[in-house]
């Protein structure tokens, strides 16, 4: 009787090959993970820490370190770093080598409300409190706000945000009682009043005109008040 080496070879390395696989997974099920490794994205200011966020999974799961890699909800250590006000979006996940990754995406303030509370408003227009670690360069909000009733409000510092002009020099958003928004700008003396949010974009845009004119003019010092809430003109207050 001949016999087909060539066959029993391929079953016996398939049998090796099935080995090898039980065995890693086995071994792999058994790993036990590490402390954290925290990898922040998007940009580079860090209002949250690293530490914050390890204390965040211990807090919320007790001990991770040295566990085993299967007895790990990572849906429950997501939910646990997205409810920090902080904390945009989060994603937690163990590699091969037990390394337990948790990578972060903070949120983006955009203004900060300086009244008898003190907060961001976030580039989603949500809170988002202050940091001890980082302050964000971005427009105060003074006046009437209530922090759940910002919408007016992020609707001017959202255009700010991505207005190169505004950008440079809006330093203030102040609403009054009647939530008719007001604009301070840097190295001006005048207020500019946008009065409601409606045809922002066409406010804005008679502000840099307005602001282009009197700047080539120099006579920017020579008004109070600059008011954009009535339709293609701009009402100017001298002082």
């Amino acid at each position: 009787m001949r016999v087909n080496w060539a066959y029993i070879k391929m079953i016996v390395l398939l049998g090796i090959l099935v080995f090898l696989f039980a065995f890693a997974a086995d071994r792999n099920i058994k790993r036990t993970v590490s402390n954290p490794h925290v990898k922040f994205t998007g940009e580079n200011n860090l209002f949250i820490t690293n530490e914050t966020v390890s204390k965040l999974l211990i807090q919320n799961y007790g001990s991770i370190k040295n566990l085993p890699k299967e007895t790990l909800d990572l849906n429950k250590l997501e939910n646990a770093l997205k409810s920090n006000p902080m904390i945009k979006t989060a994603e937690v996940y163990v590699a091969v080598n037990g390394t337990l990754n948790a990578e972060i995406e903070q949120k983006t303030p955009i203004a900060r409300v300086s009244t008898n509370a003190s907060y961001y408003i976030d580039d989603e227009g949500f809170y988002m409190p202050l940091s001890s670690n980082y302050s964000a360069r971005v427009p105060l909000v003074t006046g009437h706000i209530e922090k759940n009733n910002l919408k007016n409000v992020y609707k001017v510092a959202k255009k700010i945000k991505n207005d190169a002009f505004l950008k440079t020099n809006v330093i203030e958003i102040h609403q009054n009682a009647n939530q008719a928004i007001y604009l301070k700008l840097r190295q001006c003396n005048f207020l500019v009043k946008i009065g409601d949010v409606n045809f922002l974009d066409k406010k804005i845009n008679n502000l840099k005109a307005f602001y282009k004119k009197s700047l080539k003019e120099k006579t920017l010092n020579n008004y109070s008040k600059v008011n954009l809430q009535f339709d293609n003109q701009v009402v100017c207050t001298k002082t």
